[in-house]
């Protein structure tokens, strides 16, 4: 059984911006209550042209050339989403023809809402370690703006478009590997707390029981991701949250106690993106080159469901 490691990443958002004040002309809200509430400044909108899988294939096709790789060289596709509105073919399936890929890979869709892409890279590790897969794109994307009800002040001012996508490959025989031990969950009976229902979907949520779980119970989760990793809090170089609320990030980064780490940030200027909010917000910090090639990371994704799933990897 041999480990994986990240060896590239990338990610794409929507050519449209939405600003807070674009936001104050369509509901009773201002730039000044969006701030102190969540922190988001502005957030990326896709046209009704940009579908979930194209958002994905943009991102894949990035951390494909940044891996030096073509897509046939991939034998595993796994999407995060939870916004994918056909039922069939899945996002991954969809995303595999954009790419042109002929090598017949396993195409799976996992939806795990805001957590998606840290269960899904788990999942393309653990089939590594058996020896299922070789090399595998994983991908989170979502498109929240579709689901949105633009009359709810309380939600519409979160959302926005993006995806976030990893190349993962089986490690050298004898190289240590470079995605740690996931520790998972959910909380059941808190599954209301987020929602994305009805027909057509729309997203909602209870914010102030998502705000007292995450910010109570998080902190001592995450500590147990970096024990199970063998790292310490102080020796993370980045913490990267999914990026639901600046709120919620920055004390919950703070009681990790990665005094050392650069922090994501990336909700300020993308809105909560659900799955893609990760490696989005990771791939951007790699690509402004804030975090050393081979540092460790923590990645803890939480959210619909309740659920949550984090691992600490090395940085490519």
């Amino acid at each position: 059984m041999t480990g994986s490691r990240v060896v590239a990443l990338g990610h794409y958002q929507p050519a449209r911006e939405l600003t807070n004040e674009d936001l104050a002309a369509m509901v009773d809200t201002s730039d000044e209550w969006i701030r102190s509430r969540v922190g988001i400044r502005t957030r990326r909108v896709a046209g009704p042209d940009e579908p979930v899988d194209d958002l994905a294939a943009q991102a894949a096709g990035k951390a494909l050339a940044g891996a030096g790789l073509t897509p046939d060289d991939v034998d595993l596709v796994l999407v995060a989403t939870s916004t994918a509105i056909d039922r069939s073919p899945n996002m991954a399936a969809r995303v595999a023809a954009r790419l042109g890929m002929g090598g017949a890979p396993a195409v799976m869709d996992l939806n795990v809402v805001c957590s998606g892409f840290t269960h899904a890279l788990a999942t393309a590790d653990h089939a590594i370690r058996a020896g299922s897969a070789t090399r595998a794109l994983v991908i989170g994307a979502d498109k929240m703006t579709e689901i949105t009800d633009w009359t709810d002040r309380s939600t519409c001012v979160l959302t926005g478009d993006g995806a976030g996508a990893a190349v993962i490959e089986a490690c050298a025989p004898g190289e240590p590997a470079g995605i740690g031990p996931v520790l998972w969950g959910s909380v059941p009976d808190m599954g209301h707390a987020v929602r994305i229902e009805g027909s057509p979907p729309v997203f909602a949520q209870e914010g102030q029981s998502v705000y007292r779980w995450t910010t109570s119970r998080l902190p001592a989760l995450a500590r147990k991701v970096c024990e199970k990793a063998g790292t310490s809090p102080e020796d993370l170089a980045a913490v990267v949250l999914h990026q639901a609320n600046l709120r919620i990030i920055e004390p919950l980064a703070a009681r990790i106690g990665a005094v050392n780490a650069v922090v994501a940030k990336d909700v300020v200027d993308s809105g909560n993106t659900s799955a893609a909010s990760i490696p989005m917000a990771w791939s951007k910090l790699v690509e402004r080159g804030e975090i050393p090639s081979g540092a460790p990371v923590l990645l803890f994704g939480f959210g619909g469901n309740l659920s949550y799933a984090g691992q600490v990897v090395r940085c490519p």
